[in-house]
């Protein structure tokens, strides 16, 4: 294994048996033998990456491309047909949350049982329950049996015992929709703050938003092999091009077998217009070029983002040490009552600056509807004279994105100090 790497995969394939109809008894096997045929399908063709040491990698693609099945490969939940996994230390997985929990025991006690799953001793899980039970905030209800407890006590359990094991190596598949919105924006603050302790990371979700924030390095797997691997800001676009390109196919082909069903065909004329190239219609190119940067289901659209000084008046180029006003302007075709505004700022060389949003600011989501204006107000923006990207995006508590636009914006930044670095830290000499 290559020194400071803490993940190493070389060329796995993974094939699975998919029965046609699936005989469950002895009296369906020997009445209707022919239910147990099958068709092999090979998930993965050749996987091979590596991950170092405190590194935190997004694992992308569209459902069934063999992202969840290259995760349990490596928590050894299976194993590859061939190639080979190599993984340097303690192991914590966020995949099949709770697994070992026993009904009839107490919170407390299958905490001890799922922690000693993960490899702790009963010291070290002494030693942390306090940390444990309070992270899953229940307290009152720990010495309860787990069957008792509802869906989403049963995940913040599992969920905390999982994140607060110390492990070297954490595998995350799908699991930040848990408990209540405040809880899983808990989450995500604990996953970062893991991640800062140098905690390496590999984790599997829909959310480009939060890969974004989290992951220097996307993988997009697709039909079992990898297509692209990179920074997620070029690689999370493509990926999200393609997705937006298949979803326009299928719906032209539905739109083409509804108008078969309902007996109407097309003019010369019409297939003509339908077949024009890119170079014949310009404005094409430009929404495919808009279309590369922005992706979501939206149900609310920011129709335009606005850069406002403290008079109100719109300007791109900004002091280090003026206000800024960020104003979104938003349709919402329906209220949509689980809203999440969230902001990324990135320098020219794509360096992660800053990131917030309102579900961690307010602990909840808001509410959206008909149209309407947001403001974020930033009371200065102490940085190094430089070009400054905005991403904006409007979601789920989940990351599920209603419209998530990249670089909708720039903010220039005027220092008038020769100050070098990325901020502007306010300071004073004393010289005695």
């Amino acid at each position: 294994m290559k020194e400071g790497n803490a993940i190493e995969v070389k060329n796995i394939t993974k094939t699975f048996k998919v029965y046609l109809d699936r005989s469950n008894n002895v009296k369906d096997f020997m009445i209707h033998g022919n239910r147990r045929r099958y068709e092999k399908r090979q998930v993965l063709k050749g996987i091979s990456f590596e991950v170092k040491k405190g590194e935190a990698v997004g694992l992308i693609g569209h459902n069934g491309c063999g992202k969840s099945t290259t995760l349990k490969l490596l928590t050894k939940i299976m194993y590859p047909d061939s190639g080979s996994i190599e993984m340097k230390g303690r192991v914590s997985s966020l995949i099949e949350l709770g697994a070992g929990f026993h009904p009839d025991m107490s919170g407390r006690e299958n905490i001890y049982i799922n922690a000693s799953i993960f490899g702790l001793s009963k010291k070290e899980i002494d030693r942390r329950i306090g940390e444990i039970i309070a992270f899953s905030e229940l307290e009152e209800f720990i010495d309860n049996p787990v069957r008792t407890y509802s869906s989403g006590m049963y995940m913040r359990l599992a969920f905390s015992v999982a994140i607060n094991v110390d492990a070297d190596i954490l595998l995350i598949d799908e699991i930040l929709a848990v408990g209540d919105i405040a809880f899983q924006a808990k989450c995500f603050n604990k996953l970062k703050e893991v991640k800062a302790e140098g905690t390496t990371i590999v984790i599997v979700s829909h959310s480009l938003g939060q890969i974004e924030q989290i992951c220097e390095r996307s993988i997009w797997i697709h039909e079992g092999k990898i297509r692209e691997e990179g920074h997620p800001r070029v690689v999370d676009p493509k990926y999200m091009a393609y997705m937006s390109q298949k979803g326009s196919e299928k719906e032209k082909r539905a739109e083409e077998n509804r108008a078969e069903e309902d007996g109407v065909k097309e003019s010369p004329g019409q297939k003509a217009a339908g077949n024009q190239t890119d170079k014949e219609a310009p404005e094409g190119q430009a929404d495919k070029k808009e279309d590369s940067k922005r992706w979501g289901s939206r149900e609310v659209v920011m129709d335009k983002v606005q850069l406002l000084d403290s008079d109100g008046q719109e300007k791109e180029i900004f002091q280090n040490d003026e206000p800024v006003c960020i104003r979104i302007h938003y349709t919402a075709s329906k209220k949509i009552e689980d809203a999440v505004l969230g902001i990324a700022i990135y320098r020219s060389d794509q360096l992660y600056i800053y990131g917030t949003n309102t579900l961690i600011d307010f602990s909840e989501a808001i509410s959206l509807e008909n149209q309407g204006t947001i403001d974020l107000k930033i009371d200065h923006m102490p940085l190094n004279a430089g070009s400054y990207s905005v991403d904006l995006a409007i979601h789920r508590p989940d990351g599920f994105n209603y419209d998530f636009w990249q670089e909708c914006c720039t903010i220039d930044i005027i220092n008038e100090k020769s100050e070098v670095g990325i901020i502007s830290l306010p300071h004073t000499w004393q010289i005695k």
